[in-house]
């Protein structure tokens, strides 16, 4: 069981690793790129809170 739960992907690190890949074309496409982060921590912080 520990060797299965070894090679499951942490799904943090996958979402880094999505934002890392995108090109920021300027700041204004940058802000865009924190914004919808920032939205979906705020909107995780909400489904926690239940």
């Amino acid at each position: 069981m520990k060797n299965k739960e070894r090679l499951k992907t942490d799904k943090n690190l996958q979402n880094v690793v999505k934002d890392l890949e995108q090109v920021k074309v300027n700041s204004f496409h940058a802000t865009q790129i924190q914004q919808d982060t920032n939205d979906r921590r705020h909107q995780d912080a909400l489904n926690h809170e239940e």
